[in-house]
């Protein structure tokens, strides 16, 4: 495996693969999502790509990191092979060697010279549930909350020990929230976001929500618990136009 070529030289096979993160899982952080699925390669027996640099680490490139205890059906990697393996045995043999919350579900070879998935990964689509209490916990309420935030134009918040700013105008692209009626004894509110990330951030779901329930229109309302899934990733080409990590047109 000494001397591989480059990332993105057409002379490396790059076998994409979609799984998911779910279960107790999902609590994994991304450099903890990276080390598993390292050594599952490794378990699988794939002849994988080694870096030139000092630490010789596995080539392979994930898409945007997931936020910590959010689950997903739509994660991705980059694998680079030194041979041609058939995608579906590839499949096979890390799914055997992958743990079940963490299972890859479809692969294929895509083209050597396309972007990293990280940069261009740029829509999201997620699925929340919230459960809560008060005289406002109601979808028309979290309706007027996030209205309220896209008229403010950002939100502040706090990342770590560190204030961060993000806008909304573009990464906030659309929401819808229904109510669902009594579940576990307290008031459930279905969530639909669409997002947009970029060089200058990707908006999450949790500092969204934050940020809601400190507006007036949920001023007298509780949020108990959330559940965040993340159920589709597209690039955004110029003309707006989404497309499938795994589409045909990038299938090599």
């Amino acid at each position: 495996m000494a001397g591989s070529p480059p990332i993105g030289k057409p002379d490396l096979n790059r076998l994409r693969v979609r799984f998911g993160k779910d279960g107790r899982l999902a609590y994994l952080g991304h450099l903890e999502v990276i080390n598993t699925i390292e050594r599952s390669v490794r378990r699988a027996a794939l002849p994988f790509s080694v870096g030139n640099g000092f630490a010789r680490r596995m080539r392979v490139q994930f898409s945007q990191a997931l936020p910590v205890g959010a689950a997903s059906t739509c994660e991705y990697y980059d694998l680079y092979l030194t041979e041609r393996v058939d995608a579906q045995e590839a499949l096979g043999r890390l799914a055997d060697s992958t743990p079940s919350a963490m299972a890859p579900v479809e692969a294929a070879y895509v083209g050597g010279r396309l972007p990293a998935l990280e940069a261009w990964l740029t829509r999201s689509e997620w699925k929340v549930r919230l459960l809560g209490d008060g005289s406002g916990f109601c979808a028309q309420a979290l309706d007027e909350a996030l209205e309220a935030l896209v008229a403010r134009g950002s939100i502040d918040f706090m990342r770590g020990d560190k204030p961060r700013t993000i806008g909304l105008g573009n990464t906030l692209v659309s929401w819808e929230a229904q109510d669902l009626g009594s579940q576990d004894g307290m008031a459930a509110i279905a969530l639909g976001l669409k997002t947009r990330s970029s060089n200058l951030g990707a908006l999450r779901p949790a500092v969204l929500l934050e940020a809601a329930f400190a507006t007036s229109a949920l001023e007298c309302a509780t949020l108990d618990s959330m559940r965040v899934l993340r159920c589709g990733q597209w690039h955004e080409d110029e003309e707006g136009r989404l497309v499938e990590a795994l589409d045909e047109g990038l299938l090599a």
